[in-house]
């Protein structure tokens, strides 16, 4: 029986369970209606406009309503607002936004993709300044626009998350004076505190006034007043601090909203209504690691729920294993990417996870290779089952490959001896033979035997105010040229002749520059009857990144004599 199937809403989620429908049944009547002029465009490659990086808008907009009936056979309305769903008729009400009218088209099977809005606080003052948002082509061109007219050139992003950097990037690669200004204490939540300052470091390297732990409060004329008493510049104003569902039109319809404020919907993306479906950004979904209802503003999962439903709708089943959070971002020079869980989601739901972590920073690829550069890695593992649950890396290098394969290792249940057991591909300018992924199931596997003990970065300015023993094992040159206040310089090549000058009574703290020399230090001072030792894990290039930003922001006394980032 030929089914009639509307759908409401475009880009990730809407247009492929449109494409998916039509690969299922050249029968059915496909008709999606999408409130604003583009059905189909890149949403996540909005921000790149702004440099130059996609020089016309137009180039944004992937599919034409005119080539979705030449390819797909689907009917694409633009400028068509559904503004009610009658589920006891099975029809909905659709206003064309040009002309006004109204009317009513009935359906089999009705797909809601409505996505999510920014989110734009009402802060006192907001009348007084140029406020933007970024949700798709005209917003973006809009503002593009305005900020190539202004004289002055300042622009502040408000919100330090995957929208709000990317904005405050390719605003400074487009030659304006961009302020990024977030209110808690770090921008890409998906990463942890530690390995985030990179990216701190990496912001203020570019020229962007990057504003963290200080809150908007009100606005002036081009002008944001910060709880700090602070007052930025602004002729344009982003905002960017978070986006929320638009479940309105499911909510006067009385389909079931989630403890999330998104839409509920079963394994197979379907509502309380057994007609109606939902995708995307307007639905809540099951975290497989931490076993929650939670929001995820992602194209992939929205791609990935867009098929189940059209499978599900012709009869087809697909087994919903939940989702683990994995995304990437490119930073100036730095590519960022994270899967799973992080040390601070952990801490925030109060999971009740005893987990450990490995810190490590190997080689992207093989040392002598021009290009060659530090890959900053964070493991998260289960103890005692080894059970690998989240990572995040950061480097110049390619950090989002390690990420897809530890995402991978997460989905299949993997352990820490499973990253030591893989086959990954190795060539010089790729990467190096043991790769950093099965560098960091070694290092977990030793700390799941006890093979030795460690300490993050984020203890060491707590051991140098408390004044413990730190030896730093790197060679002389290195030492002189920036180490920890009050760390003894023993090089490990001088270690074993020098091993009456460290003391047994009391704990040893071993760094080097990325950790493995001090490692390699730690095993030895331990099979030579040291049981107090602890590795830093990693030692001086973690910490020069670590203390780097607040050392600056905070104008606080550094624990170091020089800062080292290569």
């Amino acid at each position: 029986m030929n089914k009639k199937i509307l759908i409401v809403g475009g880009v990730a989620g809407g247009a492929s369970a449109a494409a998916r429908l039509r690969r299922n049944s050249e029968k059915d009547k496909i008709i999606m209606f999408e409130k604003g002029p583009h059905v189909s465009f890149s949403n996540c490659a909005l921000p790149y406009h702004l440099s130059g990086t996609i020089e016309a808008p137009n180039r944004l907009v992937l599919m034409s309503p005119e080539k979705f009936k030449a390819q797909y056979n689907i009917e694409a309305r633009v400028n068509s607002e559904v503004v009610s769903i009658d589920r006891q008729n099975k029809e909905i009400e659709v206003k064309n936004i040009l002309t006004g009218e109204v009317y009513r088209e009935k359906y089999d099977k009705l797909i809601l993709s409505p996505g999510a809005r920014p989110i734009v606080p009402n802060i006192p003052g907001i009348e007084n300044v140029n406020v933007f948002t970024i949700r798709n082509v005209i917003d973006i061109d809009k503002l593009n626009r305005f900020i190539k007219e202004i004289e002055v050139k300042d622009v502040a992003v408000i919100g330090g998350g995957y929208i709000g950097v990317e904005a405050a990037e390719n605003l400074i690669e487009g030659g304006y004076n961009v302020s990024l200004i977030e209110a808690t204490s770090q921008i890409l939540k998906p990463f942890d505190y530690d390995m985030v300052q990179i990216l701190h470091k990496e912001i203020m390297d570019h020229g962007i006034n990057l504003i963290i732990e200080d809150k908007v409060m009100s606005f002036e004329k081009d002008k944001i007043v910060l709880a700090s008493g602070k007052k930025i510049d602004a002729k344009a104003v982003v905002m960017a601090i978070g986006v929320t569902p638009e479940v309105e039109l499911a909510k006067a319809a009385g389909l079931e909203i989630g403890e999330t404020g998104a839409i509920k919907v079963n394994s197979n993306y379907r509502t309380n209504d057994e007609d109606i479906y939902a995708v995307g950004d307007v639905i809540e979904v099951y975290n497989a690691l931490t076993c929650m209802s939670t929001k995820l503003s992602l194209a992939g999962p929205a791609q990935k729920a867009a098929r189940t439903v059209a499978d599900h709708i012709n009869g087809k089943t697909t087994a919903n294993k939940g989702y683990i959070g994995s995304s990437a971002i490119k930073v100036f020079d730095y590519n960022a990417a994270s899967t799973g869980l992080n040390e601070s989601l952990i801490k925030v739901l109060d999971m009740k996870i005893k987990y450990d972590i490995v810190r490590i920073i190997p080689s992207d690829k093989v040392g002598i290779m021009p290009d060659s550069s530090p890959m900053h890695f964070k493991l998260i593992f289960e103890v005692p089952t080894g059970r690998v649950l989240g990572a995040q890396a950061i480097g110049k290098g390619d950090a989002i490959k390690r990420i897809d394969v530890i995402a991978t290792a997460i989905k299949f249940g993997a352990t820490v001896e499973d990253l030591k057991d893989l086959e990954l591909c190795y060539a010089p300018p790729f990467g190096t033979a043991k790769d950093v992924v099965n560098y960091a199931g070694y290092v977990a596997s030793n700390l799941l035997n006890g093979e030795f003990k460690q300490v993050n970065v984020d203890k060491v300015r707590e051991l140098v105010e408390e004044e413990a023993y730190i030896i730093d094992v790197r060679e002389r040159m290195e030492y002189e040229n920036g180490h920890i206040k009050g760390a003894i310089n023993i090089p490990l090549s001088e270690l074993r002749d020098r091993v009456n000058e460290i003391p047994k009574d009391r704990p040893v703290y071993l760094h080097c520059r990325t950790g493995q020399r001090s490692y390699n230090a730690v095993l030895a001072l331990q099979n030579l009857g040291f049981g107090n030792v602890v590795n830093i894990t990693g030692s001086y290039l973690a910490l020069s990144y670590y203390e780097y930003y607040n050392d600056i922001a905070k104008n606080r006394e550094s624990i170091m004599t020089k800062y080292n980032f290569k």
